[in-house]
């Protein structure tokens, strides 16, 4: 009977070992749980995208507005008849450096 009580504590023991370390072990198993919710945000994020690409390619489709607003904020197009101006600023180096010589005293 002692040898019985002794096979069952090992056996008791081996099942233990793989519960907690073997294949399909519980630690495994909260990975695969913590990979699968990552998963999920990224495929909800990835779904928020297609909906905002789709919802892009249905206006490029149906309207002239959108496409004529991504003529002109990509390609630089203008309408006929309009007039393109392009300002361009001083860096701000140059700016300070002039307005430090201007109080200076110095010509320009």
């Amino acid at each position: 009977m002692r040898w019985f009580v002794g096979l069952l504590l090992l056996l008791l023991l081996a099942l233990q070992y793989r519960l907690w370390t073997g294949d399909g072990s519980l630690a495994e198993v909260q990975a695969l749980r913590d990979e699968i919710n990552a998963q999920k945000v990224e495929l909800q994020q990835l779904r928020a995208r297609n909906q905002v690409l789709e919802a892009e390619v249905l206006d490029l489709h149906e309207g002239l507005d959108a496409l004529e607003e991504r003529a002109r904020s990509e390609l630089g197009m203008i309408k006929r008849g309009e007039l393109f101006l392009q300002v361009i600023e001083e860096p701000a180096e140059d700016a300070s450096q002039k307005s430090a010589s201007s109080a200076a005293g110095e010509g320009p």
